[in-house]
């Protein structure tokens, strides 16, 4: 019989309040009575016995949370394997990886409890606990729901260019409770989830090639289609525009100072503003060359007298 034997002895016994060193009037009975006390004690309570009556049971026990830790780890390896052949992104195959691992490992830790206490009351507590988490967490909670959504939806990714109640810039970083976007000032802005499912995302990286739509003024004394052309050769000029679909330039209004010419012109998204300040620039300067106005806004004052 070792220390900790003895300890649990002496620790039921205190429990039942019975000392087998003391006798009904609390004082100190013979050595020899206290040994067959503490053998009537051994005998009755019979732990070795019953550890070698449990310890198959328990055996049993460690290969099943065995078995579950190895049987998670290679479900959440095959999970991931898949996704990644899917392209799914590496946020959301880490996430759901983690999630089928935590499930099975708790799956089997359940079941190995199972063996020697009843389940039912973990659970019931385990519920209990887990409402009054959600309560106090609700606001949260939502967030990672939110997460989840945008995970798996995908309506941008990292790298893109999107817009969002106003605020635009470059997406840093997707998390789960909220996602990071720089500005092009190179500001981080810190946007909560549940906005970015709730509100309209204009992804102006979503689509390979983007649109440039621009609008000069000449003077109405200025010959159109050489204006026009002149706007067409410049774009024409630069490399980041497609030449498909090619590049329109007409007439889109007649203003109170000036004509208005829109021209509409194709790149790859990741030239647009390239592009955008390229041709304000370049157009201006082919403008003067060739002796086309820009006008300024006119209004014309009549005095009149009594």
């Amino acid at each position: 019989m070792n220390f900790f034997q003895l300890l649990e002895i002496e620790i039921e016994t205190a429990a039942s309040t019975t000392n087998p060193l003391l006798d009904e009037s609390g004082q100190f009975v013979k050595p020899e009575e206290a040994v067959r006390n503490f053998s009537t004690l051994w005998k009755q309570w019979d732990l070795v016995g019953k550890f070698f009556e449990k310890l198959p049971t328990l055996i049993i026990a460690v290969v099943i949370i065995i078995i579950g830790i190895w049987l998670s780890r290679l479900i959440s390896r095959l999970a991931v394997k898949a996704m990644k052949a899917k392209g799914v992104d590496a946020t959301v195959y880490n996430f759901i990886s983690r999630v089928i691992s935590a499930v099975i490992k708790l799956t089997f830790v359940l079941s190995a409890l199972s063996m020697f206490i009843k389940i039912t009351s973990i659970l019931a507590a385990f519920s209990a606990v887990g409402v009054a988490i959600g309560l106090g967490l609700q606001d949260s909670v939502a967030q990672i729901a939110s997460g989840v959504q945008i995970l798996m939806s995908r309506p941008f990714k990292n790298g893109d260019f999107v817009e969002v109640n106003g605020l635009s810039g470059f997406v840093a970083e997707i998390r789960f409770m909220n996602t990071i976007i720089t500005t092009a000032d190179n500001k981080r802005i810190v946007i909560p989830n549940s906005d970015l499912t709730k509100n309209k995302i204009i992804n102006y990286s979503a689509e390979e090639n983007r649109r440039v739509d621009l609008t000069f003024s000449i003077g109405y004394g200025d010959d159109i289609a050489k204006a026009k052309q002149i706007v067409l050769e410049t774009a024409m000029s630069l490399e980041q525009v497609l030449h498909e679909p090619a590049p329109e330039v007409f007439v889109s209004a007649q203003g109170a100072s000036a004509v208005e010419l829109s021209a509409k012109l194709w790149c790859k998204s990741a030239d647009y503003w390239s592009v955008y300040y390229a041709m304000q620039e370049n157009v201006k300067l082919a403008f003067d060359k060739n002796g086309v106005n820009i006008p300024f806004d006119q209004l014309d004052v009549h005095i009149v007298k009594d």
